[in-house]
Parts: C-alpha cells; structure tokens; sequence
C-alpha cells in the first residue's frame, strides 16, 4: 500500500546523499539486517529501545534501493539478497515479541506474535508467488513498510499489544485479498 503509493518517491529528494554514499547498496542491506538483529536482542530487554534500533535498521533497508536505483547498482543478486534478509528479519523481531511476551508471562501475545510472523510469512510469499506466475502480486494493506511502521510505533510508544493486533489482522486480510487475487486472475489459465 505504501509501496504502490509512494513507491521511489525518496530517490530524487535523496539523490544527492545517495551519489556521496559510497557503500555498496549490498553493504547497506546487510548492515541494516546487523541492525535489525540488534534490535531483536534487545526487545525482549528493552521494547523502546529496541524500537529505535529497528528505526535506524528501517533506515538501512529503505536507503539501500535509493543508493542502487541512483548509482545504476540495481542487480538480481542484490534483490535476492534484499529479500531474503527481509525474510529473516522480520522472523527474528516477531520472535523477539514472542520471547518478551513469554518473559512476561503473556502466553496469548507470545501466540499472536508468532500467528503475525507466519501472516507477514503469507504476504511476502503470496506476492512472491502471483508474480512467480506472471501476475501482479504487488496489493493489499499490509507490506512490509506498513508492517515495519506499525511495529516501531507499538514499540516505542509502549502498545505493542494494539501493534500486535494491527499487524495479524491486516496480514490476514492482505493474504485472503492475494488469494482472491490469484483465483481471479489465473482462474481462466486453469
């Protein structure tokens, strides 16, 4: 949803600090995942704190496609590698929940938090699929940006419950709405 709306609407406000980046976008991919992994050790010690680190590696992870698409770096690797770390990212901050709502002795949030990572699991995969079959997977409320801000603001504001909430529920109605999606535009091709 964001993604479709405002797309690469920040490559050209930050054109200018993408050409004095000198990193490799690859670099930034995977130091975003290093800062992304600190925040999930420190979730479960700390959700404010943790909250911010996920905001810097957020950073990371939106300026590494600036840089590529404003040096000319866009390749297939770096896509793959982009994702796949996504992938993994988004497992270890939605366990870092799961561990601090264990801690806490919250059973039923710890459940949640483990149902949004196999729905966020679903999103990226239903589009990963539709567009695997020569559709357009690219719809729904709940991509990733929208994930990512929900959960920063649940973290830093301290209603990671209300986060938790909003996440399962538009990861569920963005995965059912791929599927129809899906049935409606392949159901002709068998």
């Amino acid at each position: 949803m964001l993604s479709e709306r405002f797309g690469h609407f920040l490559d050209k406000p930050l054109m200018g600090l993408s050409l004095r980046i000198r990193l490799h976008p690859n670099t930034l991919t995977i130091t975003g995942f290093i800062v992304i992994l600190l925040s999930a050790f420190v979730i479960p010690l700390n959700p404010f704190y943790g909250g911010i680190l996920l905001s810097a590696g957020a950073l990371f992870d939106m300026l590494d496609g600036i840089v590529a698409r404003n040096r000319n770096l866009v390749s297939t690797f770096g896509a793959f590698l982009d994702s796949t770390l996504d992938r993994l990212s988004d497992a270890l901050i939605f366990l870092s929940l799961a561990i601090l709502f264990y801690l806490r002795s919250d059973i039923d949030y710890s459940l949640l938090s483990i149902l949004s990572l196999i729905f966020s699991f679903l999103v990226s995969y239903t589009r990963a699929r539709i567009e695997g079959l020569g559709g357009e997977g690219k719809i729904g409320i709940a991509e990733r940006p929208e994930r990512l801000l929900i959960l920063i603001a649940g973290l830093i504001t301290g209603y990671i419950k209300i986060a938790i909430w909003i996440i399962l529920i538009m990861t569920i109605i963005t995965t059912f709405h791929r599927g129809y999606h899906a049935w409606k535009i392949f159901k002709t091709t068998g």
